[in-house]
């Protein structure tokens, strides 16, 4: 069996492509497909709108959240989560914990005066700062954070108070492997290629209160108060995306819904650390309490042996475990999808490869 442990586009649980493959020619006695359906005939909007239900059902959301189904990606929505939050207040607050918040705040810059609240960019990434050595400006739109970076395996194991400021946070990367109140934020979203399908689909889940703020120069199709308004219709929907999130949603439900996923993304995680922690070839320099449990970011203790760890792990079908362009390393991703057997079989190869090799 290939196990797959890319951070994204990721692997899919096998009863999800089994159903979608069930379905591709003829959903539900349709006779058609549903890339071949128009997203404003009955047909797909009951898709869509069973798969906003589950996965309301899933966060426990409350009446005063809009779930968008939208384009665009989560790279993309750093610019445009800062047009249509941005335009009655141009300062904005920014936690730095790793690549992709950098990311994020670099695109923020080019709409507002933007405050490092907090960064550990001086020690390479290797912790989230502790709250009381933040620097929040009360004035500030929003504060952002990325709750989970996959490049760095740094991950948020508590929610950030910012008293007013709204929070806002890209948990791309880990949205829907652990329980998330979501009530304290004002706004989350996440693309969907690690945890929720298919590449394509950016969720984008935000409150009220927050939908009248965008500035002028928005486009349409990308103004969450007019995709609200619109029930995510303003343009042609990534169809396909929906469909394979919605079985998704379904299938996490099925399982005992979030309590129940997290249990088992934490055994695998630790099956994962313990392993490196137990063996002088491995190392992860981020800090215990602040590790990822869907990204697991490691090096080998002599770099000279990384590309035939690779190689070696290729060959008996553990595929794509190199680390992030801008970190280098190993790194393996825990999604959802990921048995505790793909883990198994990981953990046992290192300890083979470290006799062998170390």
């Amino acid at each position: 069996m290939i196990y797959n442990f890319a951070s994204g586009p990721s692997m899919l649980p096998e009863i999800v492509l089994q159903r979608a493959q069930s379905e591709m020619l003829n959903w539900n006695g349709t006779g058609l497909s549903v890339m071949e359906m128009p997203f404003t005939c009955d047909e797909f909007q009951s898709i869509a709108k069973q798969a906003k239900t589950n996965l309301a059902s899933l966060l426990d959301l409350t009446e005063n959240y809009h779930i968008l189904f939208m384009q665009g990606g989560a790279y993309g929505h750093f610019s445009l989560l800062a047009m249509n939050l941005l335009g009655k207040n141009k300062q904005a607050d920014y936690v730095q914990t790793g690549h992709w918040s950098n990311r994020a705040t670099n695109e923020a810059r080019r709409y507002a005066d933007i405050n490092i609240v907090a960064s550990s960019e001086a020690s390479g990434f290797d912790h989230v700062p502790e709250q009381s050595k933040w620097n929040i400006n009360n004035k500030a739109a929003y504060c952002h954070i990325t709750s989970n970076e996959t490049a760095d395996g740094v991950q948020f194991h508590w929610t950030p108070d910012t008293g007013t400021v709204p929070l806002i946070a890209d948990v791309t990367s880990d949205f829907l492997t652990r329980k998330l109140d979501v009530s304290q934020y004002g706004m989350i979203y996440a693309s969907a290629q690690k945890n929720v399908g298919v590449a394509g689909l950016t969720i984008v889940i935000i409150r009220d209160d927050l939908l009248d703020q965008y500035m002028d120069i928005t486009p349409t199709v990308f103004n969450y108060s007019e995709q609200a308004r619109n029930n995510s219709r303003v343009n042609t929907l990534p169809t396909y995306s929906i469909y394979i999130a919605g079985l998704i949603f379904e299938w996490l439900l099925n399982l005992g819904g979030l309590s129940a996923i997290e249990y088992v993304n934490r055994r695998k995680a630790e099956t994962l650390y313990t392993a490196i922690d137990n063996n002088d070839l491995y190392q992860c320099s981020v800090n215990s309490v602040d590790r990822s449990t869907v990204n697991i970011c490691f090096n080998l203790s002599n770099p000279a042996l990384e590309e035939t760890f690779l190689n070696e792990a290729n060959d008996l079908q553990l595929i794509n475990l190199k680390g992030h362009g801008a970190k280098g390393g190993i790194r393996a991703s825990l999604y959802n999808a990921m048995p505790q057997s793909g883990v198994d079989a990981l953990t046992s190869f290192m300890q083979d490869f470290s006799i062998k090799h170390g």
